[in-house]
Parts: C-alpha cells; sequence; structure tokens
C-alpha cells in the first residue's frame, strides 16, 4: 500500500533527524503527473541542526530500478524550495531517472541573488549511512543530497568528473548554505 510506504519514508527521516516535519505541497502545474500522496517535508532547524532541510516523500515507487528520495538544505524557510524539490521530482518522473552523481538545472537562482542555480545530486555526507540506505519493505532506497553549484562546477564535472569536483567543494571549504558563495572553480 503506498500510504505505508509514504510513512515509512517519513519514519527514516524523522529517526534520522530526531524531529517531526511540517508536510507540505506545490499545487501548481503538472503536480497530477507526480507519485500518488508525494509531499515535501520540511523540517525546522532544532539545537543539533541549525538550518531548514526540505526533503522528498514519494519521489520514488517501490517498482522504480533505483528508488530515490531526495533533500536539499537552506539558511531560510521558503516555499520556492518545495517548488524547486516538486519540479525536479516531476523532471525525474516524465523525464529522465536521476541517480547519484547527477545535476540539474533549477531553471533559476536556488536562493534570490545566489550565483548557484544548478544542483548536485550527492551522497548525504552531513548525515552519512544512516540516512543514505533504507530497506523498506524488500525495497533498498536512496535517500541523497541535492547540493546547490554554479554552472561553472557543472562544467567543471563534466570536464573532470565528480570525484573531482567533490574534492574541490571539500578541498575549498565551500559553505553549502551560503546563498552568496562564489564558484570553486
Amino acid at each position: 500500500m503506498r500510504s505505508d510506504y509514504l510513512d515509512a519514508i517519513k519514519e527514516h527521516y524523522e529517526q534520522c533527524w530526531e524531529a517531526v516535519p511540517n508536510v507540505e505541497a506545490w499545487d501548481k502545474g503538472p503536480v497530477h503527473q507526480l507519485p500518488e500522496g508525494f509531499s515535501v517535508l520540511r523540517f525546522d532547524p532544532s539545537p543539533s541542526r541549525r538550518m531548514f532541510t526540505y526533503a522528498t516523500c514519494g519521489m520514488s515507487n517501490k517498482s522504480d530500478p533505483f528508488p530515490l528520495e531526495l533533500h536539499l538544505f537552506s539558511p531560510e524557510a521558503l516555499q520556492a524550495h518545495v517548488e524547486l524539490l516538486t519540479v525536479i521530482v516531476h523532471f525525474h518522473r516524465t523525464g529522465t531517472f536521476l541517480g547519484e552523481g547527477h545535476t540539474v538545472n533549477f531553471g533559476r537562482p536556488w536562493m534570490p541573488n545566489s550565483n548557484c542555480d544548478h544542483g548536485l545530486i550527492s551522497l548525504p555526507y552531513l548525515d552519512g549511512p544512516s540516512l543514505e540506505l533504507a530497506e523498506i519493505g524488500n525495497v533498498q532506497i536512496h535517500f541523497l543530497w541535492l547540493v546547490p553549484i554554479t554552472r561553472k562546477e557543472v562544467e567543471y564535472k563534466k570536464k573532470f568528473g565528480l570525484e573531482a569536483l567533490e574534492d574541490k567543494l571539500e578541498s575549498d571549504g565551500f559553505n553549502y548554505l551560503d546563498p552568496n558563495r562564489k564558484s570553486v572553480v
């Protein structure tokens, strides 16, 4: 049953982040093409997590070849993040299946005036393996991080590979919560 599947995804996030989310949805555009019950969960800052976290719930279906859910961190609560994740899920469901190492064009800045207008689908380095994989029923779901990046960083990844970009981001100590950060390349 789909609702049991969605409840298990939500519970996985709650256990990993030790918080109860607000359930949000975007109701504009072709949302009827999204999986039944899809929502975006917003986890507010807490003493142990000083950021907002937006997470898909129901991006994947049990029958997908690579069941996937995404999360995005933000220094602010913005409805634009709900829209962004919903649009990415729509692309994933109706266009091309996404996975680790893929990049997506946001079509606009991640946050107002940000240089980051693309996203990198990456391992959840801040949360580790306890978040990354969950066995729900007989399905293994991958929970990956959508990292806002710049167009130049996308080009660098295409030229030198995912590992080179991630190494560059890490060595430069990029601030994933700074919408005004400069490109690391």
